[in-house]
This record gives C-alpha cells, structure tokens and sequence, in this order.
C-alpha cells in the first residue's frame, strides 16, 4: 500500500524474515506512536531504522495497521509489482 511516499507490506508479503523489531520509538502527529525496525540480512549485516510499524496507530488510518513501513526510494529495498490478478 503506498502512502506519502512510503509502502506499507503486510509482512505475509514481505520476501524477508529480516525486519526485526529493535524498540526505537518514534511519534508521528497523525499517525501516533510506532516503532523503529531494523533488516537484518543473510549475510548478517544490519540495516538500522530502516522501517517502522505502527503499534497504537490512528483508526482512520487502517491501511497502516500491523504493516511494515518502508520508504519507497530506498537502495536496499526491491519491489516487485503484481497486476492482481493470479
């Protein structure tokens, strides 16, 4: 889900196990509080802050609920795209 320049995956989406959780937490005015979230790669190098998740997002938001923030422009990051239909 796109939104303002970032994705929101669900993580049954996400190609990776590696985002993990490292308790950063930040606060957005409109979307509230979440946590920062570390890629951890097979090579086992790690990526810090390099996404986020909503854990008391705002309810008019619910496209960001329990997803993985990413930025969209990011080096690391490869998205592939589907039509939707499979």
């Amino acid at each position: 889900m796109p939104f303002e320049g970032n994705f929101y995956v669900r993580r049954k989406f996400l190609r990776t196990d590696g985002f993990k959780v490292n308790f950063i937490p930040g606060l957005c005015s409109y979307k509230f509080l979440y946590v920062w979230m570390d890629l951890w790669l097979a090579t086992g190098e790690r990526i810090r802050n390099l996404g986020w998740m909503y854990w008391l997002p705002n309810p008019l938001f619910p496209f960001i609920w329990f997803r993985v923030g990413i930025p969209k422009g990011h080096p690391e990051i490869e998205v592939e795209y589907s039509s939707g239909s499979a």
